[in-house]
């Protein structure tokens, strides 16, 4: 995947050392390099477009302003999607208030036992269930958002979320049951042929 506008930036390794030398213009084709996809994943994390844009924008100066510590430029495609993640945590984190971590949602029953959730989940349209997701409360969503989307482990989650793996396989179970209560108030439902 080439999205360089220039023949002087032939591949992402010369376009992250151009970064490194505080090139504007490797940095501009670098910024919209990642523009539309990293945006993406701060909507998934964050509850208004504000503030998405606002991760966003704190990512990227954390990541311009951390470039030059890229050693390995080849990957800066994974580094820039966990330093992306990373801030939207941290955003999180910053504006959860205690309570929410403990709230009424708790209370929650959950019962799905089966992985007819995945298969189900993987026959959907993707900006519908994106939307699903984005209406589940904070801790909920982010934990889905980590491990179902971004693929991250329990233990993983646990670590970034400053939580016990114990606590992110709960919520993330306690999610994904709301998740599939939302899918089946849309009528979306498991069946044997899923």
């Amino acid at each position: 995947m080439k999205f360089f506008r220039s023949n002087k930036y032939d591949s992402l390794a010369s376009l992250v050392k151009a970064c490194q030398k505080l090139d504007p213009r490797a940095q501009t084709v670098f910024y919209e390099r990642y523009k539309a996809r990293m945006t993406g994943i701060c909507r998934r994390y964050a509850k208004t477009v504000a503030e998405a844009d606002d991760i966003f924008q704190d990512a990227f100066v954390k990541i311009f302003n951390n470039i030059g510590n890229l050693q390995e430029p080849e990957a800066a495609d994974s580094w820039v999607k966990t330093t992306v993640i990373r801030t939207a945590i941290n955003y999180y984190n910053r504006t959860t208030r205690h309570e929410e971590m403990h709230g009424s949602i708790e209370n929650v029953e959950w019962h799905v036992e089966s992985d007819d959730y995945v298969r189900i989940i993987d026959q959907m349209n993707v900006r519908d269930l994106l939307d699903m997701i984005n209406e589940l409360p904070d801790k909920y969503r982010t934990v889905i958002n980590m491990h179902l989307i971004d693929g991250y482990t329990h233990t993983e989650i646990g670590e970034m979320l400053s939580m016990s793996d114990a606590t992110a396989r709960s919520q993330f179970m306690r999610g994904r049951n709301l998740l599939m209560k939302k899918l089946e108030k849309k009528g979306i439902v498991h069946h044997e042929n899923f």
